[in-house]
């Protein structure tokens, strides 16, 4: 029998800081979201959260973020796969641009589009959809361009995990770029494109700074859950804010332990 290898105390001191480290950080965590239920279930017997008000929020984020996750992977499929299997010219300037939600402000990008429907081509487009600022379209494509950036990083990192054989083997048997792409590709790429789209969803859910600044923080009508907390913390009603935190809480870690469990299922 081989006896374990002792470990130098450099190991050990190295094996405690990550463990403590990690057990800090996560604890934090459940502390700030520990602290907000203890918030509100102390608060909710003094001045309970309206009940319409909660429901039309909820029913508009659920709305706005479906629809905008779904254009956003829409728009994402044939992009994220363009850039994971061709080269061209301008590849990366392209790539570096469609990166730029990711780290671009939330609220820099709202108030560009913004400025963007009050040009001609804007207003064009308004004629065309329908109004969009201070509207509830507004908060679609606010939602989608902050998220359409996290789709295709996440796309395009499922179709470079799918082999190119199976692609060639497909096309050498008769089938066309499209077929191939559909018949083979997609399904191959399914539990990374459902992840994709359900952090999306997660993410639009969330949305607050470009929405705000586009669509407006209108009381029953740009209502999304986000703004509802914002609503909520600027007429000191703490505990009606709290409600919508812990519900974007719930609705944000469900979504994580979804894919995670995708995950396992593709790869355990």
């Amino acid at each position: 029998m081989i006896a374990p290898a002792r470990q130098s105390p450099r190991s050990i001191l190295f094996s405690a800081v990550t463990l403590g480290a990690t057990a800090a950080l996560a604890g934090f965590f459940l502390l700030l979201i520990g602290t907000a239920a203890w918030e509100f279930w102390r608060g909710s017997f003094v001045s309970p959260p309206e009940a319409g008000r909660v429901a039309f929020a909820v029913r508009l984020s659920l709305l706005t973020a479906t629809t905008a996750s779904l254009l956003a992977l829409a728009v994402s499929l044939p992009v994220s796969y363009l850039l994971a299997r061709r080269s061209f010219p301008g590849k990366a300037l392209i790539d570096t641009l469609l990166d730029l939600p990711l780290v671009l402000s939330p609220v820099a990008l709202g108030a560009m589009l913004l400025l963007f429907f009050n040009t001609p081509s804007g207003r064009l487009l308004e004629r065309i959809i329908g109004p969009v600022v201070f509207e509830v379209r507004g908060i679609v494509i606010a939602q989608f361009c902050v998220v359409v950036g996290l789709c295709i990083r996440l796309l395009k990192t499922a179709f470079e995990g799918v082999d190119p054989g199976y692609e060639e083997v497909a096309r050498t048997l008769g089938l066309d770029r499209a077929a191939t792409f559909f018949r083979v590709t997609v399904p191959l790429a399914r539990p990374g494109i459902t992840a994709a789209f359900l952090l999306a969803w997660a993410r639009a859910i969330g949305e607050f700074g470009a929405t705000v600044v586009l669509a407006g923080a209108i009381t029953f009508k740009t209502e999304t859950v986000p703004v509802s907390i914002y609503l909520n913390f600027a007429t000191a009603d703490i505990t009606g804010a709290v409600a919508f935190i812990l519900i974007l809480v719930a609705v944000s870690l469900s979504t994580l332990f979804a894919v995670r469990k995708i995950r396992f299922l593709n790869y355990g």
